[in-house]
């Protein structure tokens, strides 16, 4: 549909289904999340065409109100991020210099992560969990060359740490196979 992204994150699971229901009558957008998660929220994330998700967004912070707590509209998204959120990235041994991980304390927070990372060095985002098992949190794994790693997740985890969202950040040069191992 396009290369926008949205996501909103509330603390309602009952206004997030009615946030959905909205969001899917209002704009042109293509639902590719949407559930509760870890600590009894409700988190929606969807793609289409820049305006269209830009509607779908102030549609939820509308319908939503104060059950609002995170959203997000991204214009012409990092592509990795969909294979990392589906969890379809296989990585190959000859891949891995290095891991970069960026934990955050939302949902949102780690799709923006996600994005910047991949927008900032060349390096392969291989997960993207979102909240659940996770105490509602947000973790972002990817692998490169250890100074493309470094790059990405110090651009990362400062769009989150503005945000005011940030838990850990961590790069570990020449990781063991065995941290891959679900990967590979």
């Amino acid at each position: 549909m396009g290369k926008a992204v949205g996501a909103v994150e509330l603390s309602s699971i009952g206004i997030g289904y009615k946030v959905q229901d909205s969001i899917l009558k209002e704009a042109r957008v293509e639902l590719l999340v949407a559930r509760t998660i870890c600590s009894g929220k409700y988190f929606i994330i969807f793609s289409g065409g820049v305006s269209d998700v830009e509607s779908a967004v102030a549609c939820a912070e509308r319908v939503g109100g104060d059950a609002v707590i995170d959203r997000l509209s991204v214009a012409n998204t990092y592509d990795g991020i969909f294979p990392a959120l589906g969890q379809s990235v296989v990585l190959d041994e000859g891949e891995i210099d290095s891991l970069g991980l960026i934990e955050t304390f939302s949902g949102v927070s780690v799709l923006v992560a996600a994005d910047v990372a991949g927008k900032a060095a060349k390096v392969k985002l291989f997960r993207l969990h979102i909240a659940m098992a996770l105490g509602g949190k947000g973790l972002l794994l990817m692998t490169g060359s250890v100074s493309d790693v470094t790059t990405a997740v110090a651009a990362a985890s400062e769009a989150v740490r503005q945000r005011g969202l940030l838990v850990s950040e961590l790069v570990i040069p020449r990781p063991s196979k065995e941290l891959f191992q679900d990967y590979i």
